[in-house]
Formats: structure tokens, C-alpha cells, sequence
């Protein structure tokens, strides 16, 4: 399975204290794949360098062999590469459908059959699109960030912590949309707090510690890797190490 994404000795530093620290990982076409770690581990930092909102201090980001080191945001968006960002970030005084046009703006094409894709998505917004977007709940605000990403036809979607904040259900129904949009086609990255939600729903996971990956794997094999469990799944060793 060829790679949409290969990360290649990254390193992102903030006024000299190093965020990220000469990390390798690949995102194959067409999977989840999932960054879990604790706060500070710089997750966070790798997602932003990859879609340009922060400058990598060294290091190679290809994208269907293209290297986006030094692109600007607008240009690594226009080449199929979306974040939903940490927070949710909606616009509260605009309305549900002006937020999803805005992740459009680069567009030049009808904007319809996307839009009907992300209201099938989630009818809740299609109900609310004249409402403020500041006026929804976390979970509405939290599918309206997703849909406003989706309607710029990425090929790569990368999520910062999509279940943050969100009630237990409602981040059910997060890691739903989060298959259903990986079932057609689009590829994920995922950064997660929720490493037991994240490593179900990822083909394929990295274990990042201060700066570093420390682990790899699959969803499952991490989920099943003691020091996994006792770190980020609540899970600790009992005495006779099962």
C-alpha cells in the first residue's frame, strides 16, 4: 500500500525548547492512522507543521511525493491536505452554512454535492444552517468543524483531539463519522487523548513521548502492549504480568 504522507526527520522547535524531535512516521492511503501521547508530547506540534501553521525548524513532509516543507497553509490545503483544529474554532457569529462555505474558500467548483454529502453526514446541520454556529453545542460545533473540513475535498484529514470536552455518547458518535468518512475514501490522521477510542478506529498507530515516537503498530497490537495499557488505556500490570 503506497503512502500519502511520509514524515522524515522532523524536528519543530519553540524559542529554543524542541517540540518535536527528528520523528519518522508514514500514513498509508486510504487508513486511520493515529498519533496518541500525553499533553505536551507534541502531537499537537506535528499536525500544525505538516498543514504549514508552523514552520518546521528541519526535516521532510512529502504528500504524494511533493514536499510541503516551506509551502504556505493555502497551499498545502489547495494540494488536499484539511486540519480540524483542537477547540473546534468555528466562527460563533456566523451561521452553520457560512462556517461550512468558509472551508470551501479555495474552491471554484459547485460546492453542492459536498454540501449535501456533509448534511447526510450530519443531518443535525443541515436543521440548523441559518442558526449561529456559537449557539450549538459542543458536539453540534465539534460536527460542524469536521464538515467545514470536509468541504474542501481533502484527500487527507487530519482531526486535533475531535473528542475533547464531548460527553462519552457524543464521542460515540464522533469515532462513527470518523469510520463512515474513512469508509469513502478519505484518508485519517488522528490526533487523540482518547487512546482506547483512537486505537479502535486506527489501522495503524504511533506512540509519541516528549518529541519522540517511541512505538508503532497497529491499533490492536498497541491497544494489547503493556506499556500502552499501563500509560494510556488505565490498564496496569496485574503480578503475574497478564
Amino acid at each position: 500500500m503506497s503512502n500519502i504522507l511520509e514524515v522524515n526527520n522532523l524536528n519543530v522547535s519553540y524559542g529554543g525548547i524542541k517540540a518535536v524531535k527528528e520523528i519518522n512516521f508514514q500514513v498509508p492511503k486510504g487508513q486511520v492512522v493515529t498519533l496518541i501521547g500525553a499533553n505536551g508530547a507534541g502531537k499537537s506540534s506535528t499536525l500544525r507543521s505538516i498543514v504549514g501553521l508552523v514552520r518546521p525548524e528541519s526535516g521532510s513532509i512529502r504528500f504524494k511525493d511533493t514536499e510541503l516543507f516551506g509551502l504556505s497553509t493555502d497551499q498545502i490545503v489547495s494540494k488536499g491536505i484539511t486540519l480540524v483544529p483542537e477547540g473546534r474554532r468555528v466562527f460563533p457569529d456566523l451561521t452553520v452554512l457560512e462556517n461550512l462555505k468558509i472551508g470551501a474558500y479555495m474552491r471554484k467548483d459547485s460546492l453542492d454535492a459536498d454540501l449535501n454529502w456533509v448534511h447526510d453526514l450530519f443531518p443535525r446541520l443541515k436543521e440548523r444552517s441559518w442558526q449561529l454556529a456559537g449557539t450549538l453545542s459542543g458536539g453540534e460545533q465539534q460536527m460542524l468543524a469536521i464538515g467545514r473540513a470536509l468541504m474542501s475535498k481533502p484527500e487527507l484529514i487530519m482531526m486535533d483531539e475531535p473528542s475533547l470536552g464531548l460527553a462519552p455518547i457524543i464521542v460515540q458518535g464522533v469515532f462513527d463519522i470518523i469510520r463512515e468518512i474513512n469508509k469513502q475514501g478519505v484518508t485519517i490522521l488522528l490526533v487523540e487523548q482518547n487512546a482506547n477510542m483512537a486505537l479502535k478506529a486506527a489501522d495503524l498507530g504511533y506512540v509519541m513521548e516528549t518529541g519522540r515516537i517511541t512505538l508503532s503498530g497497529s491499533g490492536r497490537e498497541l491497544s494489547e502492549n503493556e506499556e500502552v495499557k499501563a500509560a494510556y488505556l488505565g490498564k496496569a500490570k496485574s503480578q503475574n504480568g497478564n
